[in-house]
């Protein structure tokens, strides 16, 4: 390989255009190399991102640590893929899934998994204050390179594949949660039943309030899928960031997921630009190592299950052993593997039990704490009247979502 070292290279004279490489061609540039874009750029240009890693976090749904499926569901929570959340706002049944793909538009482009909701129990008629929708919420450190609230604020470009039995039209909403819930709505038109389409869906700049730069929730987004007249009675004003009102954010909306039991939304593939783009521009989606995005997850929630087991499950291998203490007390195993958003929830459960707030202390289930809990770990874990220096077996969730 020949080397040519040069600090500019300009056209011949009269010319404006310097080309590198033919049709076909591969240009490699080096990793840890920069590319500093100080003028207008097209083409390959468009693509360059501000951020290193994806914004939102498992967007290609391939990890669930709480388990694969979810049946009967009927309150608000995140039940199979992490960091994708069911709001489901009394408007009736529900099973979530991971979904595994095999074939369709999103598989070829690269995606195995979805997040799959469907309707066992419906509800034809809500009330008006009934909601249902998936949710995906942020950090407000995570969106700075927004510069949301500056006279530089960006666009944002939501884009994402999703797949129906319905046909009709679904909105989007960002709720901004640091300033007075101030709010941008969008909407997308699924075409064919049954079919993965890819969406790209563009959201104004706000230079009015800016995200705090800090752990708690900034920025939620909402994809509604039905909903009572509370908050579709008003008139969408999409792309345009203005003051809350409930009312506009499922406005024209005719999704309606919940009306019928042969319903079934799923999506995959979401990713959140900085900037506007159209699906031509667009740049790729960003994959990662699965262990680099279970990683990523697990800022927000971990466990000791075995892989695949659900949280249902009472099989040895979900479990932690551990020696009791001279006060029956006992450690909690070592440092958490990823520090976590903040100080979490612990929930305990005894080896081989479902219930709650209990371990197992010398084949005895009692009643058992987490005790000084951090972002990093669980000092030990307070047992009633536990058994000295003897086994205690538990398994353990630790929650630190938003």
């Amino acid at each position: 390989m020949s080397t040519i070292e040069v600090n500019k290279i300009t056209p011949v004279s009269g010319g404006t255009t310097v080309q590198v490489g033919e049709s076909g061609d591969t240009i490699n540039i080096p990793a840890g190399a920069t590319i500093a874009n100080a003028g207008t750029s097209t083409g390959f240009g468009d693509s360059l991102r501000p951020n290193v890693n994806p914004i939102i976090i498992n967007g290609n749904m391939a990890v669930a640590q709480r388990g694969t499926s979810a049946t009967g569901k009927t309150t608000t929570d995140i039940y199979t893929c992490d960091r994708m959340s069911a709001v489901i706002g009394s408007v009736g049944t529900y099973t979530v899934a991971q979904e595994a793909q095999t074939s369709g538009n999103a598989f070829a482009n690269g995606f195995a998994n979805a997040w799959r909701i469907d309707c066992t129990t419906a509800d034809a008629s809500p009330a008006a204050s009934d909601q249902l929708e998936m949710q995906y919420t942020f950090e407000g450190q995570d969106l700075q390179v927004f510069k949301k609230g500056t006279a530089n604020a960006e666009k944002f470009t939501l884009a994402f594949w999703v797949k129906s039995n319905k046909t009709g039209t679904g909105n989007i909403q960002l709720k901004d949660k640091d300033n007075s819930n101030r709010q941008c709505t969008q909407s997308y038109t699924i075409s064919s039943a049954n079919t993965w389409e890819h969406k790209v869906c563009v959201f104004g700049a706000d230079t009015t309030g800016a995200f705090d730069d800090d752990n708690a929730k900034s920025l939620i987004i909402n994809w509604w899928l039905g909903s009572g007249t509370d908050y579709s009675s008003g008139t969408a004003n999409h792309g345009v960031w203005e003051a809350q009102d409930n009312t506009k954010v499922n406005s024209g909306g005719t999704l309606n997921i919940n009306d019928n039991t042969a319903n079934d939304w799923s999506i995959t593939g979401i990713q959140l630009e900085v900037g506007e783009y159209t699906s031509s521009t667009l740049p790729p989606f960003q994959h990662e190592s699965y262990g680099d995005n279970k990683q990523r997850c697990m800022r927000y929630y971990q466990n000791s299950y075995k892989l695949g087991n659900a949280l249902t499950s009472t099989t040895g291998n979900n479990a932690i052993i551990v020696t009791s203490w001279n006060d029956g007390n006992c450690g909690f195993p070592n440092m958490f593997p990823v520090p976590m958003r903040d100080e979490p929830t612990v929930t305990l459960r005894p080896r081989g039990s479902t219930t709650t707030g209990q371990i197992n202390s010398n084949g005895t289930d009692r009643s058992a704490t987490a005790t000084d809990v951090s972002e990093k770990g669980v000092s030990y874990i307070t047992v009633t009247s536990g058994t000295a220096l003897t086994y205690s077996g538990f398994t353990f969730e630790l929650e630190a979502e938003l």
